[in-house]
C-alpha cells in the first residue's frame, strides 16, 4: 500500500510537471535573460592588475650577495607583516596623493588586495578598477610607495619589485562573470518556476477527473455525461429534426 502511494505521488509530480512545462520553460527563460540584460547593460565591467614584491634582500651579518637560511625564515615570517602595513593609512595615504586623489584613501584601500604567495618569499597586490589603465596604476603605485616606506617604518631593506602591472595585459574583466550570471539565474528561476508551479496546482481544487472525484469525495462514480461537440450538436439536431418529420408525416397519413 505504501508503494502504491509513492506511485501515485511521484505520477502526481510528473503530471504537474507536464501539466505546467511551458510555464516552467518561459519563468525559468525570463530569469536568464533578465540575468543577461543586468550582466551586460547594467554592471559595469571591472579590471583587475597584479604586481608583485619579493622579500629577499637581507644581507645584515652576511657576505655580499648571499641569503642565509635564517633570513629565509625571518622574510617569511615578515610577510604577514608587510600584508598589514601595505594597507595602513601610513602607505595608502600617499598612495591616494600620488594617484591624485587625496580624499580616497578608504576607496583605493579597498580596491586593493594584499597576499602571499604559498611557500613562497613574494607578496602580491591585486588592484581592481573600471579602467585598465587605472588598476595597473594603483598596483605599481601601492607597490612602489610600500618599497620606500617599509625602509623607515621598520628600518629594513629587503623589498624589492618583482613584477609591474601592466594594463595592455589585462585582457579580460573579472567582474561580473556573465557564465557564473547565467547559470545562477538559471538555477534561481528553475526552482522559482517549479514551486510555482506545485503551488498553483494545490491552490486549484477544481474536480477535473473521475479519479478525482473519487479521491477528493470518497465515492465511486457510477456514470459520466459525454461532452458534445459542436459536430454532434448538428448531428443530434438534425436527427431532431428527421424524427419531427417522420412523425408529421404519420399523423398525416
Amino acid at each position: 500500500m505504501p508503494q502504491q502511494e509513492e506511485t501515485m505521488n511521484v505520477r502526481e509530480v510528473v503530471t504537474t510537471l507536464r501539466k505546467r512545462f511551458w510555464m516552467i520553460v518561459l519563468v525559468t527563460l525570463f530569469f536568464v535573460v533578465a540575468s543577461a540584460g543586468i550582466t551586460y547593460l547594467v554592471m559595469t565591467p571591472v579590471y583587475q592588475a597584479k604586481s608583485e614584491l619579493l622579500v629577499n634582500k637581507s644581507q645584515e651579518g652576511n657576505k655580499p650577495g648571499t641569503i642565509s637560511r635564517n633570513d629565509i625564515e625571518s622574510n617569511l615570517q615578515l610577510i604577514e607583516t608587510y600584508s598589514v602595513v601595505m594597507k595602513s593609512p601610513r602607505v595608502m595615504d600617499k598612495v591616494a596623493q600620488k594617484m591624485g586623489e587625496p580624499n580616497r584613501t578608504s576607496a583605493l584601500t579597498g580596491q586593493i588586495n594584499v597576499s602571499a604567495v604559498k611557500d613562497s618569499q613574494v607578496i602580491s597586490i591585486e588592484a581592481k578598477d573600471p579602467d585598465k589603465q587605472r588598476a595597473a596604476k594603483l598596483a605599481n603605485t601601492v607597490a612602489q610607495t610600500f618599497q620606500q616606506e617599509i625602509v623607515t617604518i621598520m628600518n629594513v631593506d629587503n623589498v624589492q619589485i618583482l613584477t609591474e602591472a601592466k594594463a595592455n595585459a589585462i585582457k579580460a574583466p573579472v567582474q561580473p562573470k556573465p557564465a557564473v550570471n547565467l547559470a545562477i539565474a538559471f538555477v534561481i528561476g528553475l526552482i522559482f518556476s517549479v514551486a510555482c508551479a506545485f503551488l498553483l496546482e494545490y491552490l486549484d481544487n477544481t474536480l477535473k477527473t473521475e479519479e478525482d472525484i473519487e479521491n477528493h469525495l470518497g465515492l465511486p462514480v457510477i456514470g459520466s455525461i459525454a461532452v458534445i461537440e459542436s459536430d454532434d450538436k448538428t448531428s443530434v439536431h438534425s436527427l431532431k429534426e428527421r424524427q419531427t418529420h417522420v412523425a408529421a408525416a404519420g399523423e398525416n397519413s
